[in-house]
């Protein structure tokens, strides 16, 4: 995971790698909650969706949540079909890694998942988180409401100031509206609950949002 692609700059559509019609076949059950990863969901629930650097450790920061019904990983913000993890470390998808998060907003609202987002890990770095490196691991948040859209927004607008305050350098994170999301191989869903000694390269930079 550490050493996957390298690649910083984002392909164009005509350089991307086409993929496959097919969809990535997956567990329906999550590893932790026992509550399924793939549609349809209650009809209380809302989706959420966030790319912080490896997967790995994203989706297990949001699991951990009180209100999280169920989370999955994959990848979106791309051009490729379907893609294969292998894929996406050429850096030729234009995906990042992405975790998709089915939450209650009777038990947990949507700014405290922002504020879980941008505590737990560091924003500014551009394609890559740490020493994971590449345009898989660049940050972004992607909405599927206007209202999660005006959130985020104000939610990016509030921790650059106290990143600011704290002496950090600009937000790179992208904020657009939700595209695809292309379920990983199931080796990768809930990865640090089957494997609790596996690579976890996630970490915040110690500025509280509130």
């Amino acid at each position: 995971m550490i050493f996957s692609s390298k690649k910083l700059t984002l392909p164009g559509p005509k350089e991307a790698l086409p993929g496959r019609n097919t969809p990535m076949p997956v567990t329906n059950r999550h590893f932790v909650t026992g509550n399924p990863i793939v549609p349809p969901f209650p009809e209380t629930m809302e989706q959420a969706m966030f790319g912080m650097g490896c997967f790995w450790g994203a989706e297990r920061k949001f699991w951990q949540c009180p209100g999280v019904f169920s989370t999955a990983v994959g990848y979106t913000g791309g051009y490729t079909l379907n893609p294969t993890y292998e894929e996406l470390c050429t850096g030729l998808t234009g995906h990042t890694e992405a975790v998709k998060v089915i939450y209650d907003p009777a038990i947990v609202s949507y700014r405290e998942l922002l504020q879980i987002f941008w505590e737990s890990h560091n924003p500014t770095q551009g394609m890559r988180q740490g020493n994971d490196i590449g345009t898989q691991y660049r940050s972004g948040i992607y909405t599927y409401t206007q209202q999660q859209l005006d959130e985020a927004l104000e939610s990016k607008q509030h921790y650059q100031h106290q990143l600011t305050q704290a002496g950090f350098k600009q937000i790179t994170t992208e904020i657009m509206q939700a595209n695809e999301f292309y379920y990983a191989e199931d080796i990768h869903q809930q990865y640090l609950a089957k494997n609790p000694m596996g690579y976890c390269g996630l970490g915040g930079v110690g500025v509280v949002f509130d």
